[in-house]
């Protein structure tokens, strides 16, 4: 379904993302975590592209996999650097033929043997290129069966890494919508506060497309530590370190608390009339299926 229909349906929408298996194991444990958030009934699923495009044609598989298999609406990722514009279109032909109806355009990370990358060079130095590009490619193929990617964009309510100047930042992102964004979907935050001045924040630029919260339950130290080390990076409330703090050498514990955490988020999201929850699930459902029970969230259709 295209997004625009998805909005226009549905007051609050809920969905879930995941990323292309490296192993047949991994593949097999992702197909059972789709299964079980298949019973949710989010509005669509996003399938997440490498840095570089590095796992190209792996997200084409997963998405198919899920367009075939399942009865989620998948969203695929696609990012532009590294990539020349003939590439870009044959891949927005393969969706298209496959009939995928939406798209969310990223700039992307350049491959880790690319350290020093200058993307000036690329066909699209930005997301807003390859936003522009998609509206192109959508006009040239105008069908009446047929409206063309809706496209989704990033945004990043606690700052992005390579825009220090907040002001520049938002330049950016309002490129990217009056190049044709439909919608925003965010980075994960942990502080709610963070998002609500973000949204004002777009409001005040001229921004009015929905907004997406991106939302990541802490599953364990090692996984905040990782967060931490994100290109984006993380910022954790103090109380949330607290928490996590007095139980660190319980595992479950931890785990619990990353749950209560996001589920509070949630919750006081919905209260505050979010257009979307956009759930990081790291192909795992236990988390999200719990915040789903926890706020009664299961019937949302």
């Amino acid at each position: 379904m295209h997004i625009q229909d998805i909005f226009a349906r549905y007051s609050t929408t809920f969905s879930f993302e995941f990323f292309p298996p490296k192993t047949d194991k991994a593949a097999e444990r992702l197909y059972e975590t789709i299964r079980q958030l298949e019973a949710l009934n989010p509005h669509f699923a996003s399938v997440t592209y490498g840095a570089g495009g590095s796992t190209r044609e792996r997200t084409h598989d997963l998405v198919m996999r899920i367009r075939e298999h399942s009865a989620l609406d998948p969203i695929p990722h696609l990012t532009c650097v590294c990539s020349p514009e003939q590439e870009i279109r044959q891949i927005l032909q393969r969706y298209a033929d496959a009939g995928i109806s939406n798209i969310l355009a990223l700039a992307g990370d350049a491959p880790p043997d690319k350290p020093n990358y200058d993307r000036s060079q690329d066909a699209f130095p930005h997301a807003a290129d390859l936003v522009r590009f998609i509206r192109k490619f959508n006009d040239e193929h105008r069908h009446p069966d047929r409206r063309g990617f809706g496209i989704g964009v990033a945004g990043f309510p606690e700052g992005h890494p390579t825009t220090p100047n907040r002001l520049l930042e938002m330049d950016h992102l309002k490129a990217k919508v009056d190049e044709g964004a439909d919608y925003i979907c965010t980075q994960l935050f942990f502080d709610n506060r963070d998002f609500y001045d973000f949204r004002e924040r777009c409001e005040l630029a001229g921004i009015h497309v929905p907004i997406i919260a991106g939302i990541m339950p802490i599953a364990s130290i090692e996984g905040m530590k990782r967060m931490a080390e994100l290109a984006a990076g993380a910022r954790f409330p103090a109380p949330l370190l607290k928490a996590v703090e007095r139980c660190q050498d319980d595992p479950e514990s931890v785990r619990r608390i990353g749950i209560h955490w996001a589920t509070e988020q949630c919750r006081d999201l919905l209260d505050n009339e979010v257009r979307g929850i956009h759930f990081y699930t790291l192909n795992n459902s236990d988390a999200t299926r719990q915040i789903f029970l926890c706020l009664g969230l299961q019937n949302h259709q």
